[in-house]
């Protein structure tokens, strides 16, 4: 008899809003065009409450197909001064036009565009180490100056 795996859940975790400061656009380097987006704040909420500290940002490379592909890292701080490191990667993709739209900070439907990326949490915190025992994944909004995502915990 063979064992099959059970199939994942999704199972709806925390909220996030990363926010960005302006692009710094490093060009075209030895693995691609490089840009670095760095996070100057933003918050965690829904059951995991912490204030994103700034100085972590995104190290993205734009892809000759048109996609980005999404590095992120930054920290988190609880109230209780617990500290969380998340580490996002992903990729975000669209019709050019869409993706210069976002860019350039205007409003766009997420439905125009693809943004899914998977989250990675480290800490010492005994009260947060559950975190750290599973896979994450979000459905991302870039907006003008912020990122949005619910992160959802794979069962």
């Amino acid at each position: 008899m063979m064992v099959r795996p059970t199939t994942p859940g999704l199972e709806p975790a925390f909220e996030v809003r990363v926010d960005l400061g302006p692009p710094d656009d490093y060009g075209t380097t030895r693995v691609g065009h490089r840009r670095v987006v760095p996070i100057v704040g933003g918050a965690v909420s829904g059951g995991l409450d912490a204030e994103i500290v700034p100085g972590g940002a995104d190290w993205q490379i734009l892809r000759d197909d048109g996609a980005i592909e999404i590095d992120c890292r930054y920290s988190a701080r609880t109230a209780a001064g617990e500290l969380l490191y998340l580490q996002v990667s992903g990729v975000r993709s669209g019709d050019p036009a869409v993706l210069d739209a976002l860019l350039r900070g205007e409003p766009v439907d997420p439905g125009d565009y693809y943004f899914r990326t998977a989250i990675r949490i480290e800490t010492s915190a005994p009260r947060w180490a559950e975190l750290q025992r599973s896979v994450y994944v979000a459905s991302a909004v870039r907006e003008a100056n912020t990122v949005r995502f619910t992160a959802y915990r794979v069962s």
